[in-house]
């Protein structure tokens, strides 16, 4: 189904977010606060950036053994990561800032690390936000090569070990996105609708991604091999940092989605999800280490999905504060709050749903 072809069902339970969103609008005016970056995300903006363009500096100006390059690199794939959970997240969802020239400004960080902000916004904003975990709407669950992130496809014989070779793959991602995804995207949004520009405005796209494409390789790649490095360690250099940002990127947001508990509604023969929008966001959507301070500053709030989901546009620095405030109103409602207490405990249900999603056995559907 093409894009709008699918409505949420209101049911009697719409109140919820109704109720949810006014508590929520006065927990930041009782704090008198922004819903939008503070000091704290400044600061780690900074930082972020800094893990990712010091060590290149580092590489580019004092030309360190082997070795300690690989170090460097490593920590450009960390940088990487970091500038996508917290950067370039926030501010392509409109959350970083209230002025939209910042915004636009930081989601192009994504950009700087070889990405289009452009095709991200429809496979993200529009795509896995509006239909999250409905097959063959929200791309972050279609099948990719050797992996069924669904139990509504078909099922393979490769997929019975998608359990193990899953994290191999998920580290290849972000070099994938450099290489081919945007071009793969540029072509598949246009021609189902998703993507609504004029051919003129996706021909001076398509210029962009190719410019932006050349310029990210010829500094990655080329300024060291210009500073003296082999072409040969540039290049193990170069995909080391893509398989950190890479596995740190896709193993944080499955743990959102593809894990125990989560649904994976069908629509029925006349388009409509059964449920409202938000309540389908509660039943597909999981949060994991929400009490992990550290892990919540790197993966910028990225464990805390089930209040990003339903907040998009509110910076991710304040869901620990309205956490509570959702976790209380969706009891309230008798909506399920899922979440996995620790990192590790949401890392084995996403094992555990890959396997299970291997097996022939998982046809059936499971909503």
């Amino acid at each position: 189904m093409k894009k709008g072809h699918i409505k949420f069902v209101a049911t009697d339970k719409n109140l919820f977010f109704a109720t949810l969103r006014k508590r929520v609008d006065q927990h930041f005016k009782d704090k008198g606060i922004s819903k939008h970056a503070n000091s704290q995300m400044v600061i780690k903006t900074i930082a972020l950036f800094a893990l990712y363009l010091v060590p290149f500096a580092v590489l580019l100006s004092l030309q360190p053994p082997v070795w300690l390059s690989m170090l460097l690199w490593f920590l450009m794939g960390l940088g990487v990561a970091g500038i996508g959970m917290s950067i370039m997240h926030d501010a392509n969802h409109g959350a970083y800032s209230s002025n939209k020239k910042v915004n636009e400004l930081l989601g192009y960080s994504l950009n700087l690390v070889g990405g289009t902000a452009f095709n991200w916004k429809l496979q993200h904003n529009i795509l896995h936000h509006t239909y999250t975990n409905v097959v063959h709407m929200d791309d972050d669950i279609a099948d990719k090569l050797v992996l069924r992130f669904s139990p509504h496809t078909d099922v393979k014989g490769v997929h019975r070990t998608q359990f193990i070779h899953a994290f191999f793959f998920y580290g290849v991602l972000t070099l994938y996105w450099v290489l081919a995804k945007d071009f793969v995207q540029y072509v598949q949004y246009t021609r189902n609708g998703v993507n609504t520009n004029t051919p003129a405005q996706n021909a001076w796209l398509l210029t962009r991604i190719i410019l932006n494409k050349v310029l990210y390789l010829a500094a990655i790649i080329g300024l060291p091999v210009l500073a003296g490095y082999s072409l040969g360690v540039v290049l193990a250099g170069f995909m080391l940092m893509h398989f950190v940002a890479g596995i740190v990127l896709t193993v944080v947001f499955q743990l959102a989605h593809t894990v125990e508990g989560t649904s994976h509604p069908l629509p029925t023969e006349w388009g409509t999800i059964e449920n409202s929008w938000a309540i389908h966001q509660m039943n597909t959507t999981v949060n994991f280490s929400r009490h992990n301070k550290w892990i919540s500053w790197y993966v910028g709030g990225l464990n805390f999905q089930v209040e990003h989901h339903l907040f998009p546009q509110i910076c991710h620095v304040h869901y620990p504060e309205i956490a509570p405030i959702v976790k209380a109103t969706a009891e309230e409602f008798g909506i399920p709050y899922l979440e996995n207490e620790t990192f590790m405990q949401a890392v084995r249900s996403h094992i555990a749903t890959l396997q299970r999603f291997g097996l022939p056995a998982m046809n059936e559907a499971i909503v």
